[in-house]
C-alpha cells in the first residue's frame, strides 16, 4: 500500500487541468485526457503531434488484428491472439506560422493550460506562442466526441494575432498510417482516398452541404479485413476555400491566410467515422454510407452539438454524480470516474465489451476480462439497465465461441475466455487460459445479478438460460469426484498466486452457486413459461438426467471450511504453505511480476489480491459477521495487492467491519490511480476496472450497498476526513438518493412522485418515496 502519488493536476469539482506543459509526463497525459464514446477513442495527444513522448492512439471498438505466436505441442493451449490496433489518426494537424512549425517541444510558448470539462465532455487546450518572426498568436484547440451519433467526432484551431499579422498555415488530415506502438508496425492497407471538394451543385460528390470542402478514405487490416471509412467536412469564418490533397492512406485539407493584429480566427472539423467489424460489407457500399454520414448538414454546427453534449452530460449528472464534502481530491477523483465509464461503455452496442484499459491504450490489448461481470457490471446495473444487459448479450453473442474453447479443454458446455475482445480466447499464458475458470461462474453471477435487479424474464429466461446450461455443462465436465464430493483440480483461483492448486474454494462455491441457479431457472421457467423451457431442453438437449448431476455436484461440492476458527481454506493445503511477512519484502521489488522469478511467487502463503473475500464479496449477505471478520484478518495480512482491483474488496470489508481507519487508508488511491499515477504506469492507458471499482468501493463500501438479498440495503458509514457524501443509484425504477452526513442518514427518491421503494437500512424494512425520511447516523459508522 505504501504508493505514492505523482501530484501535478490542479484541483477542480468539474474539471481536469493540466497548467504547463512536462514533457516527461506526457504520456501519462495523454491517457488522462482520452476521450471515448465506447464506439471508438482517442489519447489525448496532441493534434499537432511533437511535444515529447506520445502515443498517437486511435482506436475502435471490435476493430482488432490477429497474430500467431509461439506455438505448443500440447492441446488446449492458445497459439492465435487477438489485439485492439490502433487505427486511423483523425485529429492530425500541422500548423505553421511565419514559415515555422509548432512544436511545443521546440517552440517559444507560454501559458499552456489543457482541460478536460467533466460537465461537457470537451477538451480543451490553449498557449500563446511567440513565433520565431517575433509575432504572438493565442492558439486554442478543441475536441469532443458526439456521445449519441457515436461516429462523429469534432476537432476546432482557434488562432488570435496578439501582435503582429502572423501569416498562417493549417493542416488537417485523416491518417490510417498509424503504427500500432506496441509491435512498431501498421496493420492498415489504403482501400481508397479521395478529396471530396466544394462542389456548388450539391452533387453526389459533395461531402455534407454544398461549398464545404473535405475529403475521405477508406482502410483494411491486414488479416482481418475489417474496414474503416474516415470522412471529414472542414469550415472556417475566414472564407479560405483550401486545397485537399489525398495519397493512399492519408487525406488533408490545407488553408492560408494572414491573421491580422486583433483578430481571430477559427477552423472546424467534422469528422465521421464508420467501422465495419463484420467483414460482411463491400468496400463500395461502406464508402457511400460514408458519404451519407457526411452530408447531415447539422452536423458540420460544432457549437450546436457541443450544446447538445453539455445537454446530455448534464442529465446524466442529474442522476449518476457522487458528492463528497470535505475532501476535492476525491471529489474530482470520482467524478473523474463515473466521467471514464459512461465514456468507455454505455450499451450502445451488444457487440462491445469493456477493455481493462478501455479505449485509451494499447496495454492489454483492449482484452475484457472477467472483472467485467463482478466489478464494472455493478456501476450499471445501478444507472443504466440496458447497458447491463447488453454487457451480457455480448457474452451471449460469443457463446459459440465459448463452446469451441471448452472442446478445446477436453469438456463440454461453454468455458469463457480469460481475456478477450472478440469472444475468442486471447490469453497465451496457459496457467490463467486453461485453470482459471472465474470468467464462465462471472457470466453466470452476472446473469443472475441482473434478473434479480431487473426481474427481465425475457433475457434470463432466454438467452441467460442458455448461457447458464452451457456453463454447468462445462463446469461438471471440468470438476471430478472423489471419496469426499466433488471439486475441482488444477486449477487457478482469483488469487493468481497459486497454481494448479485443487479445490481452490472460490472455484468450488461459484460453481456451486452456478448449478443452483441454473437449476432455480429452469424449474422456474417449468412453472411459469413450460412451452418456453421445452423448447430450450429440444435444442439444448437437456435431459433430466443431466440436471439430476448437476444437482447432486452442487449438493456434493467440497468446501474447505473450519467450523472452530470459521476459516475457509483457500485451496487445499493453502493452511500448510510457507509463510511469508509481505511488509517485509523491499519496495524495489515491486512489481513482482517483473523482479521475482516467475515461479518464487508461487511457493508462499502470499496472496495477489482476494481469493476467499472476493467470494464473500459477491454473496456478502450468506456469510454471518464473525465468519467475514476472521477471515478478513486472517487474509489481509497475507495480501500484497499485486492487482490494482484489490485495494477496493479490502476496503468494502473494513468498512463493514468497523475498521474506518483502514477502510479508508484502503480506500486512499481508488478514486485517483491515474490522475496521481500511482502505478507509474497510467502512460499505458487508464485503469477501467480499478475506475469502476472506485465507484463500488463508496457505494457498497462507505454506502454499505449490499444487492445480493431480496432487498436492496444499506448500512452506511462516515469516514472521519470527510464531512458529507451523497450518491445516487437507479433501483425498481426510481433513483434511489442517500445522503450521510456526520450525524444523519437520509434516503429520498428523486423526481417520483408517487412511487414508493422498499429498502432495508441497518436491517430495518422501510419504504421510501420522494419526501425521503432521515435517521440518526450510528455511532459505531462514524470514522
Amino acid at each position: 500500500m505504501a504508493k505514492i502519488a505523482d501530484r501535478y493536476l490542479k484541483l477542480d469539482p468539474w474539471k481536469i487541468v493540466e497548467e504547463g506543459f512536462d514533457r516527461g509526463r506526457s504520456l501519462v497525459s495523454e491517457s488522462i485526457f482520452s476521450l471515448g464514446n465506447e464506439y471508438m477513442g482517442v489519447r489525448g495527444y496532441f493534434d499537432e503531434g511533437g511535444g515529447g513522448p506520445s502515443l498517437r492512439g486511435s482506436y475502435f471498438n471490435g476493430v482488432y488484428e490477429v497474430e500467431r505466436v509461439a506455438g505448443s505441442a500440447y492441446k488446449g493451449i492458445v497459439d492465435v491472439t487477438h489485439f485492439m490496433v490502433n487505427a486511423v489518426d483523425w485529429l492530425k494537424a500541422e500548423l505553421w506560422a511565419d514559415g515555422e512549425k509548432l512544436d511545443l517541444a521546440k517552440s517559444s510558448v507560454s501559458g499552456f493550460r489543457r482541460e478536460l470539462n467533466l460537465k461537457t465532455g470537451v477538451l480543451f487546450r490553449s498557449f500563446t506562442w511567440i513565433t520565431s518572426a517575433g509575432n504572438s498568436l493565442g492558439v486554442t484547440f478543441t475536441r469532443f466526441l458526439d456521445m449519441e451519433a457515436v461516429e462523429y467526432g469534432y476537432q476546432r484551431i482557434e488562432l488570435k494575432a496578439l501582435s503582429g499579422n502572423p501569416a498562417v498555415r493549417v493542416m488537417l488530415s485523416n491518417d490510417s498510417t498509424s503504427l500500432h506502438e506496441g509491435r512498431k508496425k501498421c496493420y492498415w492497407k489504403g482501400l481508397r482516398s479521395e478529396a471530396l471538394p466544394r462542389d456548388a451543385s450539391g452533387g453526389p460528390g459533395t461531402p455534407s452541404v454544398p461549398g464545404t470542402p473535405g475529403g475521405a478514405l477508406l482502410a483494411e487490416t491486414l488479416t482481418t479485413g475489417l474496414k474503416v471509412f474516415s470522412g471529414f467536412a472542414v469550415t472556417n469564418d475566414r472564407g479560405v476555400a483550401g486545397t485537399v490533397e489525398a495519397s493512399d492512406r492519408r487525406v488533408t485539407w490545407a488553408g492560408e491566410f494572414v491573421l491580422p493584429e486583433g483578430e481571430s480566427a477559427a477552423v472546424s472539423k467534422t469528422v465521421y467515422n464508420l467501422a465495419e467489424r463484420d467483414g460482411g460489407a463491400s468496400a463500395d457500399d461502406l464508402w457511400e454510407r460514408g458519404l451519407q454520414g457526411l452530408r447531415r448538414g447539422e452536423f458540420l454546427d460544432i457549437n450546436g452539438r457541443a450544446e447538445i453534449q453539455r445537454r446530455y452530460w448534464a442529465h446524466l449528472w442529474e442522476t449518476m454524480d457522487i458528492r463528497i464534502d470535505g475532501d476535492g481530491l476525491n471529489q474530482q477523483g470520482i467524478r473523474f470516474c463515473i466521467f471514464q465509464m459512461q465514456q468507455t461503455y454505455h450499451g450502445q452496442n451488444p457487440a462491445n465489451n469493456i477493455g481493462a484499459k478501455g479505449l485509451t491504450g494499447e496495454a492489454y490489448n483492449g482484452h475484457a476480462f472477467w472483472d467485467t461481470e463482478t466489478y464494472c457490471l455493478p456501476f450499471y446495473l445501478f444507472s443504466n439497465l440496458g447497458a447491463a444487459r447488453n454487457l451480457l448479450e455480448f457474452r451471449y453473442k460469443t457463446l459459440p465461441m465459448a463452446r469451441r474453447r471448452a472442446a478445446m479443454l477436453d469438456c463440454a458446455g461453454a468455458c469463457y475466455p480469460v481475456a478477450t475482445l472478440n469472444g475468442d480466447e486471447a490469453c497465451d499464458l496457459w496457467q490463467h487460459a486453461s485453470l482459471q475458470f472465474q470468467p464462465s461462474t462471472a457470466v453466470a453471477y452476472g446473469i443472475a445479478h441482473y434478473a434479480a435487479l431487473s426481474s427481465d424474464d425475457d433475457f434470463l429466461f432466454g438467452h441467460g438460460a442458455e448461457m447458464l446450461v452451457e456453463i454447468s455443462r462445462f463446469l461438471r465436465s471440468r470438476g471430478a469426484w472423489n471419496d469426499r464430493g466433488f471439486g475441482f483440480y488444477a486449477v487457478m483461483g482469483p488469487d493468481e498466486f497459486h497454481m494448479m492448486v485443487n479445490h481452490n474454494v472460490y472455484t468450488n462455491l461459484m460453481a456451486k452457486k452456478t448449478f443452483e441457479f441454473t437449476l432455480a431457472t429452469l424449474d422456474r421457467m417449468g412453472r411459469e413459461r413450460p412451452e418456453v423451457l421445452k423448447a430450450l431442453e429440444k435444442r439444448l438437449g437437456v435431459t433430466t438426467e443431466e440436471t439430476a448431476e448437476w444437482k447432486a455436484c452442487a449438493e456434493g461440492m467440497i468446501i474447505l471450511y473450519d467450523g472452530k476458527t470459521k476459516l475457509y481454506e483457500q485451496h487445499e493445503g493453502y493452511f500448510g504453505m510457507p509463510h511469508i511477512d509481505v511488509d517485509s519484502i523491499p519496495v524495489t521489488d515491486f512489481p513482482l511480476y517483473h523482479n521475482w522469478s516467475y515461479d518464487r511467487i508461487y511457493r508462499t502463503d502470499m496472496i495477489k489480491q482476494p481469493d476467499v473475500l472476493m467470494f464473500m464479496f459477491l454473496y456478502n449477505r450468506e456469510f454471518p459477521v464473525e465468519v467475514k471478520r476472521a477471515n478478513y484478518e486472517y487474509y489481509e495480512p497475507r495480501t500484497i495487492h499485486e492487482s490494482s482491483l484489490s485495494p477496493s474488496i479490502h476496503s468494502i470489508f473494513a468498512s463493514e467491519l468497523g475498521k474506518h481507519r483502514e477502510a479508508f487508508d484502503f480506500f486512499g488511491f481508488a478514486t485517483r490511480m491515474d490522475l496521481d499515477n500511482y502505478n507509474r504506469n497510467t502512460g499505458e492507458g487508464l485503469h477501467t476496472t480499478s475506475i469502476a471499482a472506485a465507484w463500488v468501493n463508496i457505494v457498497y463500501g462507505f454506502g454499505g450497498m449490499r444487492s445480493d438479498g431480496p432487498l436492496l440495503s444499506f448500512a452506511p458509514s462516515l469516514p472521519a476526513e470527510w464531512k458529507g457524501y451523497e450518491f445516487r443509484v437507479q433501483y425498481r425504477g426510481a433513483h434511489v438518493c442517500v445522503s450521510v452526513e456526520r450525524k444523519t442518514v437520509r434516503f429520498w427518491l428523486l423526481g417520483s412522485l408517487g412511487q414508493r421503494v422498499e429498502i432495508l437500512v441497518y436491517g430495518q424494512r422501510l419504504g421510501v418515496d420522494s419526501s425521503g425520511i432521515s435517521m440518526p447516523l450510528p455511532e459505531t459508522a462514524r470514522g
